[in-house]
């Protein structure tokens, strides 16, 4: 029995459903088509004003200034004028050490003090140090005054500095960046350090050298390394932008050059990679061969992994014949696995191959649609936009709040609401040193910000749908315009004019309900992950194995029920896009379609994924390399490229991850392609048998393959 009669027997038992029937009347999509899942479509749309009245709503109470600006620990603008800050306009950190912390992933401030100052300092100086050298020059406490808070006295040991906390422990060579004082580091021999080298004198006549106190400031230098290092990231990129946008539109021309190219050698380019898997699957094979023989005379190698247990040094199992062995047997049923499949599955991979080439040449046929992925980014940056601006006026909306804040987070008083008025003559100073109250977050009594957690995941789940909604347009959209390509007898004459733009006007005008319907399923089931995510981290300390292990379990199953989601989406859109049915009805015959055609359905999309990412990895290759040479000065005798880098990786990872994007947005279009003439194929093989008077829609190509596999068959 063939492959195909097997799974036609499959499928009569699993009763998916009847093959399509011949109409003659059927050329394409249908053109005379009617509103789908209205009732959708108008929650959709309420969703959506809904969601503009509350960016209305946020923008309304929210401050832009404690966006743009800088706060200190009392809720006042740095720089503000008619307040005490007016001519500070930098704001100084405590403890920046402090801003590493995970519970600033749930406040919006640093949980250190800040304050406002009118420069940065200019030298490393600790508050030991400078009470030493104060008393032989008075001018180290005026200099090291300026960055205490305004009450500040001079304190006569460490520990009634810090139970106060009026100043810091330490002052650093800084420099501002967005108006805040951050590490400025120099690399001295090739050494990363805090600040230049300056002298003090340490008040016995002996000169020291600043390098010499990194050691004492080891700690709070840590912090600073992304951030500080991000100033001369700015640099960079200001010195290389014009060389970034150069690599990134060889990136875009190499996609395309790709996929024309994949029409003419998509399977040699599959056959040489699948040969080369196997190729170092055998190596593999051979080198486990090799050790497990070197290891038959040794004694100890004998012992098996369970009588070694679990152990620290990974190399203790490498001395084991069993390890060897164990990993020879795997490595030789995956050969075998892959041997039998290309054997039996030779014909459904030149189908699969066959399948790249026409997508190749329909691309070719309705160029628009590489340019298609430019509106979905526009699309989907309006999104991301509008969602992170209303998420930051949600969260600056109402008055100052302040709140307990403790170095070390031990204190049964920590995150307790506090007046910073009354603060120190409170017990909570005594009972907890180094506590204070400080700038925690903008929040009211009233209505409106007793709702602002419901509000925040309002905005968050409509993000989701709409994100989810504009790929699904962009899905429809293009199933529309492939599958006018498709049936089409003559081909390009029989092809629509503006295939692009008619499939799009389809599914705005009669399917926005049911691609809102999809894109709500699967903006649900990631809101459930959000969730999960979310109460992991909240409940992270009373966890137990048990627990655990369950989250495990839920993140795994929700992980395979969005991709799971996804696929029964996207073939879902193709079959609205091709009969302009509803939702539920377009998935069901999707789903049964499929089931009719398992197998064709597994070779196809595997081998279509696989050949595509090959060309991401092509093409993010490309540049890569031509990236590291050129950042990294190699081809200064071809071209010359920017020279005063700080960082060479900072442009290249930039370019490396931008092409990959490019190739990704540019790849899914012609997976969406593939995918609906594979859809298109199917359908074509139940409705007609290749009659004069039911004719294939198939090209001549794909028309040959099929006409080999029936006189197969015959014979």
């Amino acid at each position: 029995m063939s492959d195909s009669e097997s799974a036609e027997s499959f499928s009569d038992d699993q009763d998916f459903g009847d093959p399509r029937m011949y109409d003659p009347d059927f050329q394409g999509p249908t053109a005379d088509r009617s509103c789908t899942d209205v009732l959708c479509c108008m929650i959709f749309i309420l969703f959506v004003v809904g969601y503009i009245l509350l960016g209305l709503l946020a923008w309304t109470h929210g401050d832009p200034r404690r966006v743009a600006y800088p706060t200190d620990s009392q809720g006042h603008f740095c720089g503000q004028k008619g307040t005490p800050n007016e001519n500070k306009t930098v704001l100084f950190y405590f403890n920046l050490f402090r801003c590493t912390s995970s519970s600033v992933m749930f406040r919006l401030q640093c949980p250190t003090t800040q304050i406002c100052v009118s420069r940065c300092p200019e030298k490393f100086l600790t508050y030991v140090e400078m009470q030493f050298l104060n008393k032989e020059d008075k001018s180290h406490w005026e200099y090291y005054r300026q960055f205490c808070k305004a009450t500040a006295r001079p304190a006569k040991s460490l520990s009634d500095l810090l139970t106060h906390g009026d100043c810091p422990p330490a002052v650093y060579p800084s420099r501002p960046f967005l108006q805040r004082c951050l590490p400025d580091f120099s690399t001295i021999n090739g050494v990363l350090t805090v600040g230049s080298r300056m002298q003090i004198e340490d008040g016995t006549g002996r000169t020291r050298n600043i390098v010499e106190l990194r050691e004492a400031a080891m700690g709070i230098s840590k912090i600073f390394d992304a951030r500080t290092i991000g100033l001369k990231v700015f640099e960079d990129y200001a010195t290389s932008w014009k060389w970034i946008l150069i690599g990134l539109t060889i990136a875009m021309a190499l996609s395309w050059s790709f996929l024309i190219l994949l029409r003419f050698i998509a399977g040699f380019l599959f056959w040489v990679f699948m040969f080369g898997v196997l190729g170092i699957i055998g190596y593999g094979i051979w080198y486990c061969y090799q050790e497990y023989y070197g290891l038959e005379q040794k004694p100890q190698s004998t012992i098996l992994i369970y009588d070694i247990g679990v152990q620290s040094s990974i190399n203790m199992f490498f001395q084991l014949k069993q390890t060897w062995f164990s990993m020879m047997i795997v490595l030789s049923v995956i050969e075998a696995v892959l041997i039998i499949v290309l054997i039996f599955l030779r014909s459904r991979i030149r189908v699969a191959i066959v399948m790249l080439k026409e997508g190749s040449k329909a691309i070719g046929y309705i160029p628009s649609t590489l340019m298609y992925p430019i509106l979905t980014f526009i699309l989907l940056s309006i999104c991301i936009s509008y969602w992170a601006v209303t998420a930051v006026f949600l969260a600056t909306s109402g008055v100052p709040i302040f709140k307990v804040m403790v170095p070390e987070g031990k204190c049964i008083y920590e995150d307790e609401t506090c007046d910073p008025d009354i603060f120190p003559e409170t017990n909570i100073p005594k009972v907890c040193p180094g506590a204070s109250c400080n700038f925690a977050s903008y929040s009211g009594n009233n209505e409106y910000h007793n709702y602002i957690m419901t509000f925040q995941m309002y905005n968050l789940f409509a993000f989701l749908w709409l994100i989810n909604f504009v790929i699904a347009l962009g899905q429809c959209t293009l199933a529309g315009a492939f599958a006018s390509y498709y049936w089409a007898m003559r081909k390009p004459q029989d092809i629509p004019k503006y295939p692009l733009f008619i499939a799009f006007g389809r599914a705005v005008r009669y399917h926005t309900g049911s691609l809102a319907f999809g894109s709500l399923i699967l903006a649900s089931v990631q809101m459930f992950k959000v969730i999960l995510e979310y109460l992991d981290r909240r409940l992270k300390k009373a966890q137990n194995s048990v627990s655990k292990f369950l989250q495990c379990c839920l993140r795994c199953c929700f992980w395979c029920l969005e991709k799971m989601v996804k696929f029964l989406n996207r073939n879902a859109y193709i079959m609205i896009a091709l009969y302009g049915k509803n939702f539920c009805e377009s998935t069901k015959d999707a789903f049964y379609l499929l089931m009719r055609n398992i197998l064709k359905v597994a070779v196809t999309d595997e081998v279509t994924h696989f050949v595509l990412l090959l060309g991401k990895i092509l093409v993010t290759g490309i540049v890569g390399i031509l990236a590291f040479l050129l950042f990294t000065e190699r081809l200064e005798r071809i071209v010359e490229g920017p020279t005063t880098l700080n960082y060479y990786w900072v442009p290249f990872l930039t370019l490396v991850v931008g092409s990959y994007l490019i190739a990704h947005g540019c790849f899914s279009v012609y997976s969406m392609c593939v995918e609906t003439i594979f859809v298109c194929f199917l359908e074509d093989l139940e409705r007609n048998e290749g009659s004069p008077s039911r004719p294939y829609f198939v090209t001549p190509t794909l028309m040959k393959l099929l006409m080999e596999r029936k006189t197969d068959k015959k014979h």
